[in-house]
């Protein structure tokens, strides 16, 4: 509605914010401010200059509010005139320190990462060194006078800005959309412009206001020890200066420009609070990360035909420094349209396997494979997908940029990629959102993410996928936060896209449940290896591998005794570079023997469109399934 979508824009909740006791003391203040800045020395420039040698060193009186000085200039006059300059001098002195502070801040986030190092490297030694003395360093550089003194205390304010925009830029150049972006191809200008300073903005305001107070006080404090405005030009700091030594005849006259200088100084951080307010967010929270990198994979070998398959992967891995692999070598294929499953426990490589595919593994990761192909395209080659595969993370809200529109983010898919001008890619997101079931699409795409449910973010998400022509989805525990029944709806919808654009999906999940409701095949890992390839119609009672069948074990269903204790796997999976030479699931293994523990076995076919990585699979005699212990050879390696 339109209300709705005016309450949610940003002059609204200024707006409201501005109607707070504490968004009425700062406006008035600014009005109080601005006014005796533009209005003090046009009104009381001449009595301000005026020399009266009968009146010199007068005290407070009718005449002259605050006394007079030692030229009989009156001092009041003098302080209101000098509002003037004080102001535009700390101004400029804040944009050279909030704009160096951004270019050096967003820096290590866009540049490759040695230069990245070496500025993050370098803000660090500046902060490092004292402010005050950094400050008079800057001011002796730079000499006494006014433009000095604007340099000096606006580059003085470089490194903590830098600093503050550097922990909070790092946060956000590791979330999910970010990535997407980059793999969207988005400019580093765009990236920046677009993705991180909006998320950003917030917190920097909020400091680069309250700083502006701290460089009112640096000014002012230059200029009242001689190296800032100087005669005939007078600021705050240099008529507190003149009259210090008749504080004990005449307080008022040299209180008054430093309580101009607090009170103006409080009034920046009323600003800054009151813009903070109005953002409607907390600050990103600055966790220790690094920009994420795009990780090409070696190529190993020449690339094999694909046989039909959409997505062919051979001997895949994912390595990480010290030579510890998550993901130790796995073989797979999907068909066009078609529904694949992939189940194990947490640490099992599930994750990274989807991530290699999309080229999103994390630095500083590795990924290598002999085949790696998609839809006929070598990816070790060329990583680039387009928009021909569609990622849904476990967190719609790291996919999602806060700070802009749900609308505006899936227009970036289809104008980048598709080359749709804005008010068709605007059409298509609208049309999309439609698609899964949001209701009124129109006004809900000029909503941001946090506007949305739980179940809604993810039906965005979906959508976003939906933008282009998706031939493969690949859904990384979409349902895990979400209540049963939204669960059900969006698993009907990730049916629903299937059927209608004859996308195939590799959906990831804990929940055996989920996969058998959705999947057609189901792949088990374990340990960074594929352990079995079934139909899900078998998944329930006609697994081989004992660790799929522990897996379905553990899974209680309705007909249950409430009684019943429920089933465990014994021990815990390996850590990545923990497997030994044999199986990995051998030391949890019932079925486990000598042979177990000393060669590993590869991933062979058992039965018709089953294939399992075990040397003693269950029901191996009646299924008529060779004994793998004495006919597998080395068919393929998973």
């Amino acid at each position: 509605m339109p209300h709705q979508d005016q309450d949610t824009s940003l002059r609204h909740r200024l707006g409201r914010t501005l109607r707070t006791p504490i968004g009425v003391t700062a406006l008035t203040a600014c009005l109080l401010v601005a006014l005796v800045a533009v209005f003090g020395p046009v009104l009381l420039g001449d009595q301000a200059a005026r020399i009266d040698t009968d009146a010199i060193n007068q005290g407070s009186s009718a005449a002259h509010l605050l006394g007079t000085d030692q030229l009989g200039r009156d001092i009041a006059a003098r302080v209101v005139v000098a509002t003037r300059l004080t102001l535009r001098l700390t101004l400029l002195a804040a944009v050279i320190g909030v704009g160096g502070g951004l270019l050096l801040g967003v820096a290590p986030a866009v540049v490759g990462r040695r230069l990245g190092r070496l500025i993050t490297a370098t803000v660090g030694v500046l902060v490092a060194f004292p402010g005050l003395l950094f400050l008079l360093f800057l001011a002796t550089i730079f000499g006494v006078g006014s433009t000095g003194a604007v340099f000096a205390v606006g580059l003085a304010m470089v490194p903590p800005m830098a600093r503050l925009v550097q922990n909070l830029a790092a946060s956000i150049a590791g979330s999910d959309h970010v990535a997407a972006a980059r793999i969207l191809g988005v400019g580093r200008f765009k990236l920046v412009v677009r993705h991180l300073l909006p998320n950003i903005a917030e917190p920097s305001v909020l400091f680069a206001t309250q700083a502006a107070g701290g460089i009112l006080v640096a000014f002012s404090g230059l200029s009242f020890l001689g190296l800032g405005v100087q005669p005939p030009e007078y600021d705050w700091g240099r008529l507190l200066n003149e009259q210090l030594n008749r504080i004990y005849v005449n307080p008022a006259a040299a209180l008054a420009p430093g309580a101009a200088v607090v009170l103006t100084g409080l009034m920046f951080g009323l600003v800054g609070e009151v813009l903070a307010q109005a953002g409607g967010r907390r600050a990103p929270q600055a966790r220790e990360a690094t920009p994420q990198q795009q990780v090409k994979p070696q190529d190993e070998t020449a690339p094999d035909g694909d046989g039909g398959a959409l997505v062919r992967a051979r001997d895949l891995r994912v390595t990480f420094p010290g030579g510890r692999q998550a993901v130790r070598g796995i073989s797979l294929s999907m068909g066009v349209g078609e529904a694949v499953g992939l189940v194990g426990e947490s640490g099992s490589g599930k994750s990274l396997t989807a991530l290699a595919l999309a080229d999103l593994v994390p630095h500083p990761g590795r990924v290598c494979a002999g085949t790696l192909r998609f839809d006929g395209h070598d990816l070790r080659a060329d990583p680039r997908l387009g928009t021909e595969l569609a990622m849904v993370f476990q967190d719609p809200m790291a996919s999602l940029n806060p700070a802009l529109r749900v609308g505006r983010q899936l227009t970036e898919v289809a104008e980048v990629h598709l080359g749709a001008t804005r008010a068709q890619a605007t059409a298509r997101a609208v049309d999309r959102l439609g698609a899964v079931r949001i209701p009124s699409p129109e006004r809900r795409a000029r909503q941001r993410p946090h506007e949305y449910s739980g179940g809604m973010r993810q039906r965005a998400v979906i959508a976003m996928g939906l933008m282009g022509e998706s031939k493969l989805i690949i859904a990384d525990e979409p349902t895990t936060a979400l209540d049963v029944a939204v669960q059900q709806q969006v698993l009907d919808l990730l049916a629903e896209v299937r059927e209608d654009s004859g996308a195939a999906l590799l959906l990831i999940s804990h929940d055996l449940a989920v996969v058998a409701q959705v999947c057609e095949r189901v792949l088990v890992m374990y340990g960074g290896l594929i352990v079995e390839d079934l139909p899900v119609a078998q998944l329930a009672g006609g697994a081989a591998h004992p660790y799929t069948r522990a897996l379905v074990g553990a899974v209680p269903t309705m007909a249950t005794d409430p009684g019943t204790e429920l089933a465990t796997i014994p021990g815990r999976p390996p850590e990545p570079g923990e497997a030994g030479a044999g199986c990995p699931f051998a030391p949890r293994c019932e079925r486990a023997r000598e042979r177990c523990h000393d060669d590993a076995p590869g991933l062979a076919g058992f039965g018709p469109g089953r294939q399992v990585a075990c040397w003693y699979p269950v029901d191996a005699v009646t299924t008529g399934a060779p004994d793998r212990a004495t006919s597998h050879g080395a068919e393929a390696t998973s």
